[in-house]
């Protein structure tokens, strides 16, 4: 497996949490957590936007993609907006998350909660080459539960 170099700066106030990581030898997430100063509860049908503490300096060519914790969202109902959502190589903003509860009761996010999960992946840039017919396929025009 390739392992490449990704600079993180964790935000002002943030220092006693822990850089996200891999929780097992083959995992292909990262956990990230909640930099929250004090517990937030969110409301059945709610969402908030959750800061993560931590910034970082993708190379070029690579992205995070922030994907939701399926245990949150079997157990809890809770998961992500945007998932998955984008981290560009250019941006050096602080990681935060959309979080919003589907459950049916409040759910509280502390401080440290493991909330989402970082992958980080290569990307390539497409470069459109405009047909008046594309080759054909066996599946077609077929789509949104065809296959």
């Amino acid at each position: 497996m390739k392992t490449i170099k990704v600079h993180i700066q964790r935000i002002a106030g943030s220092e006693d949490l822990p850089l996200p990581r891999y929780m097992t030898d083959q995992a292909a997430g990262m956990d990230l957590v909640a930099a929250v100063a004090a517990d937030e509860t969110i409301p059945p049908g709610g969402r908030r936007k959750i800061p993560t503490g931590i910034a970082v300096a993708l190379p070029e060519g690579y992205e995070a993609q922030i994907r939701p914790r399926s245990g949150l969202a079997l157990h809890q109902g809770v998961t992500l907006l945007n998932a998955p959502g984008t981290i560009d190589a250019d941006y050096r903003g602080e990681i935060a998350l959309i979080v919003i509860n589907h459950g049916a009761a409040p759910f509280v996010v502390t401080r440290g909660l493991r909330l989402a999960q970082m992958v980080v992946a290569r990307v390539c840039r497409a470069e459109w080459i405009e047909s008046t017919v594309l080759e054909e396929t066996a599946r077609g025009q077929g789509g949104f539960g065809h296959t």
